[in-house]
C-alpha cells in the first residue's frame, strides 16, 4: 500500500468524492492519525448507508435510527470495511469533517492536522482481523508519507474527544498496533473545547 503524495489519494484503494471537505490551514499538513468505529444503523455492517452518509446521500426517512442525523455533514478519509476493503473519500492533504470539538496535546480542531479512518463497527463489537491488516499496512504507508505522523501520534476518536466520543471502543486492540507497528498506546486528553 502507498500513497501517491501529488493526489493525496492511495494507489488502489476505492474512491468516493465527499463533498464534505475543506481545505487545511495554511502550513498544517498530517501530523495525527485518528481511529474512529462507525456503523450505520448502529450494530449492522455492509450496506451502503456509511459512504451515503459521507456523500450526503443518506435518506434519513429510511430508517428511524437515521432521524438524529438529518442534515449532518461528516465524512473521513478513509473507511476500511468488515471485510478489509479500502474506500477513501477525501485526499490526506484536505481536511475531512471528522473530529469534531478535539484536543491533541493542547491543540484544537484536530481535523486540521489529521487523518481519518473509520473502521466498519462497534464499541462493543470486536473488529475484524483482515481490519487490523488493513489498519496496519495504511498507518505504515501513512507514516512513511508524512513523517510528522509519529508513533506516539496514533489515537482513537475517545482520545480526542473524550466524554464525548468512545469510539473505536474499549475492545479496540491498541497492544496489536503497539507490538506490530512500534505504536504507543495513546493516552485520552484531559480538556475538549466545544464547537
Amino acid at each position: 500500500m502507498q500513497v501517491d503524495k501529488a493526489s493525496g489519494l492511495i494507489a488502489g484503494a476505492s474512491f468516493v468524492d465527499s463533498p464534505n471537505r475543506g481545505a487545511r490551514p495554511s502550513g498544517h499538513g498530517p501530523e495525527l492519525i485518528v481511529v474512529h468505529g462507525i456503523s450505520l444503523p448502529a450494530g449492522q455492517f455492509g450496506g451502503g448507508h456509511i459512504t451515503e452518509l459521507f456523500t450526503n446521500q443518506l435518506d434519513t426517512r429510511d430508517d428511524p435510527r437515521f432521524a438524529y442525523l438529518a442534515g449532518v455533514r461528516v465524512s473521513a478519509h478513509v473507511l476500511i470495511a468488515r471485510d478489509g476493503h479500502l474506500t477513501q473519500y477525501v485526499p490526506f492533504d484536505q481536511r475531512a469533517w471528522h473530529a469534531g470539538g478535539s484536543m491533541f496535546q493542547g491543540r484544537s480542531d484536530c481535523n486540521d492536522f489529521s487523518i481519518g479512518i473509520e473502521l466498519e463497527g462497534t464499541d462493543t463489537q470486536p473488529y475484524c482481523t483482515i481490519q487490523y491488516e488493513t489498519l496496519e499496512r495504511l498507518i505504515t504507508a501513512l507514516r512513511a508519507a508524512y513523517p510528522a505522523i509519529g508513533a506516539d501520534r496514533v489515537v482513537g476518536h475517545c482520545h480526542i474527544a473524550p466524554g464525548r466520543k468512545s469510539d473505536p471502543g474499549p475492545g479496540f486492540e491498541w497492544q496489536r498496533l503497539q507490538r506490530n507497528l512500534g505504536i504507543h498506546c495513546p493516552v485520552t486528553q484531559r480538556r475538549v473545547v466545544s464547537l
